[in-house]
């Protein structure tokens, strides 16, 4: 790969991410994909190296470094199983609403514990009705003295179950539509919030997903995460970042997909000659690491820009998100059809990492809402004449 003049700080990270990936994650990925147990026992691994807490604020108990770095451990996670990287990934994805939106109260409460680990996080937007059209939200928040009584269910949401601090997204006025939603935090054991059944799913296995649901649950008035109304924003800004790890993620699997393939190529032989001497199978690698070598830049120089706080963020993350993944879901397809026979068969990676892929095209918002992004962005370009 490119030299990305990662510093010293950012390769350790690297390193550390990968030993724990090829030590702790590639021993079990099998099993675990099989019996779609929650990797638990790895992710505290992930925890004591300290790993949880990269892009959490010094502040708060974390280690004060950026998305970027996040990314990077991600990544590296990823290359061996996304069902792992995921359920590590989503615990951002739910403190992001918090560091982002939250009060300082709000941040002491909550974020030391998700930084070292000792607590998952998730963030629940999606429902049956609404996923990339997140404005059409039913779930809702009505004031009652000093709290939100909500009501609704969210669908599909990666940790759920399993974390303890929840952020969401409810509609606290439903006549204003998308501005009319709020942001809120609720945690595990509070009344009246439960939990569907565990989804079975085709790929990322290791990862619980779940509903959650909302009976007449009672949440505090200082739960809410910045001022009603702000909800939509809450969730786009968010995504802003963690599209990024997304694409991180869909770096990783394609390389490990890459890998695989490369070294089943040099070993397989047909007509008297590994299979990686015929021109047919080349053009194939060449293909797939050249994809992973553009999606890559765009996705770390895309992190580096979020983490300067660039207007214009919303267009470089879905970019980023958009040609991973499609290069992810790509990448692995190719990667089983150079296995033959044997790429479709469970005892070799390549079939789970293509199950795997798919999700990436999806979660965050679909490849098609990611051009959405793009689009928009493209058309108040021409608008203002910005266009060079």
């Amino acid at each position: 790969m490119l030299d990305y003049n990662l510093d010293e700080t950012q390769i350790q990270m690297v390193e550390l991410a990968r030993k724990i990936a090829k030590e702790k994650i590639l021993p079990k990925r099998a099993e675990l994909d099989e019996s779609g147990e929650f990797p638990w026992e790895i992710l505290k691994v992930l925890a004591d190296a300290g790993l949880f807490g990269i892009y959490i604020p010094e502040e708060y108990g974390g280690m004060g470094f950026g998305n970027f770095e996040n990314n990077l451990v991600v990544e590296e996670l990823s290359k061996i199983c996304i069902g792992v990287s995921v359920s590590f990934a989503a615990s951002g994805l739910g403190a992001y609403p918090i560091l982002l939106f939250g009060s300082h109260e709000q941040k002491l409460k909550y974020l030391p514990d998700i930084a070292a680990g000792k607590k998952l996080a998730a963030f629940g937007i999606t429902e049956s009705g609404a996923g990339s059209d997140a404005g059409s939200i039913r779930t809702t928040a009505r004031k009652d003295g000093d709290n939100y009584i909500v009501d609704g269910v969210k669908q599909w949401i990666t940790n759920g179950g399993e974390a303890e601090t929840y952020s969401f997204i409810a509609k606290t006025d439903k006549s204003k539509g998308a501005r009319g939603a709020s942001g809120f935090i609720v945690e595990k054991g509070a009344p009246g919030f439960s939990f569907g059944k565990k989804e079975n799913k085709l790929g990322i296995r290791a990862s619980a997903t779940r509903e959650l649901v909302f009976e007449e649950c009672a949440v505090p008035k200082e739960n809410l995460l910045g001022k009603e109304g702000m909800g939509f924003i809450i969730a786009m800004k968010t995504f802003d970042m963690t599209r990024t790890g997304i694409a991180a993620q869909a770096v990783g699997l394609a390389q490990g997909a890459l890998n695989e393939a490369m070294l089943y190529a040099h070993e397989r032989k047909t007509f008297g000659k590994p299979i990686i001497a015929h021109q047919a199978v080349q053009h194939m690698l060449a293909e797939m690491a050249t994809q992973i070598e553009a999606s890559r830049a765009l996705t770390y120089q895309a992190a580096r820009y979020c983490d300067s706080g660039a207007k214009d963020m919303s267009k470089y993350s879905a970019m980023a998100k958009l040609i991973s993944s499609e290069t992810a879901m790509k990448v692995t397809t190719d990667a089983v059809q150079i296995f033959g026979g044997y790429g479709y068969m469970r005892e070799y990676p390549v079939e789970k990492m293509m199950r795997d892929a798919k999700i990436l095209t999806i979660y965050e918002g679909t490849s098609q809402i990611q051009k959405n992004v793009i689009g928009q962005f493209l058309i108040k370009e021409c608008a203002s004449k910005k266009v060079m």
